[in-house]
């Protein structure tokens, strides 16, 4: 889907691949979630090697050993629903626009993050349900 061939994009970080209309909140939320041993449903807008975006429904699940210990993470992703890509590119551009409007990057993230989680908290579910609201 990006266009990027196996040997350039194997082992490295998904960044590569990062849309910069995607809000760094959705992703501290991600690893937030998958750090704790959870599984978590993402929207994510990619871009292409040639410049072109997609999006997908990440799914996105960590990997225990036998202790219980996480060794590593794994992505499975899914063609996403038209409706449900209108309604988080409609958040996402709140989420990013909340972080652009500060001049400290990671002061911009944390208001675009705690914003997420008002948005949830007034929805009354958690990021999972509003996930499939979307």
């Amino acid at each position: 889907m990006a266009g990027y061939s196996e040997t350039e994009i194997l082992n490295q970080p998904h960044s590569i691949i990062r849309h910069p209309d995607m809000p760094r909140c959705v992703f501290k939320l991600l690893w937030d979630t998958i750090a704790a041993g959870k599984e978590i449903f993402a929207y994510v807008k990619n871009r292409a090697k040639n410049g072109d975006h997609y999006w997908v429904l990440a799914h996105v699940t960590p990997t225990f050993d036998k202790a219980g210990t996480i060794i590593s993470y794994h992505s499975n992703r899914r063609s996403p629903r038209r409706e449900a890509v209108e309604k988080a590119e409609g958040l996402y551009r709140q989420l990013l626009a909340i972080e652009q409007s500060n001049p400290d990057r990671k002061a911009g993230m944390d208001a675009s993050f705690q914003a997420v989680l008002a948005t949830l908290q007034n929805a009354g579910v958690p990021y999972d349900e509003f996930v499939f609201t979307l």
